[in-house]
């Protein structure tokens, strides 16, 4: 699937990616392919994704998330450490 991570200032990812970990409000949450469209509103805590089987993480500040047809759009507020 492919994942976009972007920030009012930049795209900080974009790529084919295995498994995403998420921080949603309600909880942690992991999207695999063929997941089924969402959108979800995130909050502060660490996101995680793995491609070419290395697991890359990284702590984020509020935003949301919308999965459809195997695209992935994190849009983020801030990244922590940018």
């Amino acid at each position: 699937m492919y994942l976009e991570i972007l920030t009012p200032e930049t795209t900080f990812y974009s790529g084919e990616v295995d498994s995403i970990t998420l921080p949603g409000t309600l909880g942690s949450f992991q999207i695999l392919n063929n997941h089924a469209p969402i959108i979800s509103s995130l909050k502060k805590g660490m996101l995680s994704f793995t491609a070419e089987g290395r697991i890359q993480e990284m702590e984020v500040v509020d935003g949301f998330v919308e999965i459809n047809h195997n695209k992935v759009t994190v849009c983020l507020d801030s990244i922590k450490g940018l």
